[in-house]
């Protein structure tokens, strides 16, 4: 949509008056009059009250005056601020400044478990924007691992993101994680970001590769007591028990269990670079659920929403999404239809994220056509009749 500019606004209050006529009205030069009309020019405070008094046009152009000159002081202040950021960039680097983009990207970790995807999406394309400025400038070689580390991190919190919107350019993020973490030679944020994309192939249905990112994520931990192997590990189980591999599903179980007890306590925090006990009830109920273990699932899910903090939204929805399938299998597709719905309705909009959709529609694609069937179906806009394959989530 066209704003019309100070200059247009002019030339339209002038109407058919000559050029002189307005300039001898607005006690000004002729010449500046339609230096103003063509955009040559910018008026000041004085001269557009002026001509705005001159031509009785309202304030109108005392306000467009006001509205360019500040587009043209923001302009300004953005030209500065890329200035000082390169310059900034360009110099040495302390421990201070490194210790403040650790801080920031430990800060994004955290907002993946209650900042809705496209707000945070919007944030880190930001900061990596300037954190990339900083890479192209020569450090000392602890400066620039300690850089190179957070740039993996960033990589994989994008892809993250992105994973959590549907979007499959994931895919090219978790490259670039892998790649920044192999530059720096970190195998805890490389087994990190396995883990992490591990996920995005499960929730894509590749479970044999997710099984593979979830085995090396473990692996290239070794003995080292990081959140990769405990992400990796209850991922492998729900991999497994979507493959109906039973025995599979419990050792990676058991392996999850012993990689969160392994794993320092600052570590088990509400972060995309923690891992918890409230996730590993939800991930073990999750796996116990595709097994149809709905007992041992449902004692899973009640300590996961007895752990989860409030704010944690998306994973207290994915729970009860899981306590719906389980309420399903158990014979009772009201009920589960009923409780996805809720699930569903319970949950911000901007928190209703590709995710949470996917998972309802497998509880949809579950049950029987009911009246709360259409009434979740509704929700998440399935057409009538579109139950699926109902082996999908077997």
């Amino acid at each position: 949509m066209h704003h019309e500019t100070f200059g247009e606004a002019l030339r339209r209050h002038r109407g058919t008056r000559s050029l002189r006529d307005v300039a001898h009205l607005a006690a000004c030069a002729k010449s500046l009059v339609s230096y103003l009309e063509h955009g040559q020019r910018r008026p000041t405070t004085e001269i557009a009250a002026a001509l705005d008094h001159a031509l009785d046009a309202g304030g109108e152009l005392i306000a467009l005056a006001q509205m360019e000159a500040s587009g043209d002081a923001l302009a300004q202040a953005d030209a500065l601020q890329r200035g000082l950021a390169d310059s900034l960039a360009a110099g040495p680097m302390t421990d201070a400044t490194l210790a403040e983009w650790e801080f920031t990207v430990a800060r994004h970790g955290r907002a993946t478990r209650y900042r809705p995807e496209p707000k945070l999406l919007a944030d880190l394309v930001s900061d990596f924007g300037d954190l990339r400025q900083l890479l192209a400038h020569r450090h000392p070689h602890a400066a620039h691992r300690r850089l190179t580390i957070a740039a993996a991190q960033m990589a994989g919190l994008m892809a993250l993101t992105l994973l959590k919107l549907g979007d499959d350019r994931a895919r090219s993020w978790w490259r670039t994680g892998r790649a920044a973490a192999g530059a720096a030679e970190d195998r805890a944020t490389l087994s990190w970001i396995y883990a992490q994309e591990a996920y995005q192939l499960y929730y894509g249905g590749d479970l044999h590769g997710a099984v593979e990112c979830a085995v090396r994520a473990q692996q290239l931990a070794g003995g080292l007591p990081c959140v990769g192997p405990a992400l990796a590990a209850p991922l492998e189980a729900r991999a497994h028990a979507q493959r109906g591999a039973r025995e599979d599903t419990e050792m990676a179980l058991r392996a999850a269990e012993t990689a969160l007890g392994r794993l320092p306590e600052p570590d088990q925090s509400a972060s995309a670079f923690g891992y918890s006990e409230s996730q590993l009830r939800f991930h073990s109920g999750n796996a116990l659920t595709h097994l149809g273990d709905t007992d041992r699932a449902a004692a899973e899910q009640a300590r996961a929403l007895e752990l989860y903090p409030v704010t944690d939204r998306m994973d207290i929805a994915l729970v009860r999404l899981d306590q719906a399938m389980c309420t399903a299998v158990d014979g009772d597709p009201a009920a589960a239809a009923a409780l996805a719905t809720r699930a569903i309705t319970d949950l911000p909009p901007e928190h209703r994220s590709a995710l949470i959709t996917y998972r309802a529609q497998q509880v949809a694609h579950k049950v029987p056509e009911t009246r709360e069937l259409r009434v979740l179906r509704e929700i998440l806009a399935l057409p009538a009749g579109e139950r699926g394959d109902e082996s999908a989530d077997q």
